[in-house]
């Protein structure tokens, strides 16, 4: 892996376009539980905001095992992330990234105590990412079938964060 900022930064381009992702945790047992959040932030770095109630599964999850994964995928891009989770109490950052996406879901605003954010701060990520879509993706196929070449119509980088 590599610790680059120029790949860093890309990750973070890719990430901001997908909204909502699959954060998961361990529970008590130790199973892997996931669940859609969407993320209000992605640093440079590529670390991940969300915002959360105090007393759900995932900040119980997160306040025992703080490990947790992160997957984000559109029509053409697959992302992974490895990370540390930690839940954040900082009204003036919840108000920050407050919006109307989060107040469908948390109505009580960002002010209420019940109102939490997490932050998780990646630590490594891999992404495969298809630049131009499906319609690149369906021609490089085509291609590769035709020539009997591997097929090339993606990106794939691993990154240490």
């Amino acid at each position: 892996m590599s610790n680059d900022t120029e790949g860093a930064a890309k990750l973070a381009e890719l990430v901001q376009d997908i909204k909502v992702a699959m954060l998961t945790t361990t529970d008590d047992e130790g199973h892997y539980v996931s669940r859609p959040m969407a993320h209000q932030l992605v640093e440079d770095d590529s670390d991940l905001w969300f915002f959360a109630e105090r007393d759900s599964h995932v900040v119980g999850h997160v306040a025992q095992r703080p490990h947790v994964g992160i997957t984000l995928s559109s029509s053409s891009t697959w992302i992974s992330i490895d990370g540390e989770a930690e839940v954040v109490e900082d009204v003036a950052k919840a108000k920050e990234l407050w919006n109307s996406w989060v107040e469908a879901w948390l109505p009580q605003g960002p002010e209420d105590p019940s109102v939490v954010l997490l932050k998780v701060n990646a630590h490594s990520a891999e992404y495969w990412d298809t630049p131009g879509g499906r319609v690149a993706s369906i021609l490089s196929f085509v291609k590769a079938k035709a020539t009997g070449e591997t097929y090339d119509g993606s990106e794939n980088k691993k990154l240490d964060l």
